[in-house]
């Protein structure tokens, strides 16, 4: 099985922003052996967000590495970012082989299962380059992923696969929300790195 396929990717939006889907970039033994090094050696932490002015601590876990000790908030927390471990720098290393991009951080989220999700949002905080790419590598339990116009309300849904790249870049974050949207039919974990540039 090859690992990269170099194909032209479509962008899975049809206007305002750019978004490639490149499907499974990693083979099930690779996405299965990172998900277990992941799951066993990142220092995994409940996330505290602020919700209509109160703390909300989450069932989802998440962990923040970086170049450097870069500060990041978003739902009026700020997290410190760790230094990078070997998996993620080997996980780094083939996401900017593959999107042709370069990324000095990394946003992990764990999902226990399908009832943990994420609401509408898009990553436009102020640390983030501007228009700088994302990539999104997904590993574990396929979950459906939306994305919303924030204008025209228009919708499109992406099936995100075990060992899986999404890349969202250009005016994706200013014109378009996402979510993972909890469902019931998933009793599996999942792990979603989301590569990122932060402006020191």
């Amino acid at each position: 099985m090859t690992l990269f396929n170099n194909d032209p990717i479509p962008n899975i939006l049809p206007f305002d922003g750019v978004t490639h889907y490149y499907g499974k970039i990693l083979n099930t033994e690779k996405s299965q052996y990172y998900f277990n090094q992941l799951l066993q050696n990142i220092n995994w932490e409940n996330d505290n967000i602020f919700m209509f002015g109160k703390l909300i601590i989450t069932k989802r876990k998440v962990a923040w590495y970086g170049d450097q000790p870069f500060n990041y908030t978003y739902s009026k927390t700020t997290k410190h970012a760790l230094p990078w471990n070997k998996t993620l720098l080997e996980l780094k290393n083939i996401i900017e082989n593959k999107s042709g991009e370069t990324f000095n951080s990394c946003l992990l989220n764990l999902y226990h299962n399908g009832e943990e999700g994420m609401g509408w949002h898009s990553d436009a905080e102020k640390e983030l380059k501007k228009d700088g790419a994302i990539a999104s590598l997904s590993l574990g339990a396929d979950r459906k992923f939306l994305f919303k116009h924030k204008e025209t309300k228009q919708t499109i849904s992406v099936h995100l696969e075990h060992g899986s790249l999404l890349l969202m870049k250009g005016s994706t974050q200013q014109n378009w929300v996402h979510r993972l949207p909890p469902t019931k039919k998933v009793n599996s974990p999942r792990i979603n790195l989301t590569f990122r540039t932060i402006i020191a």
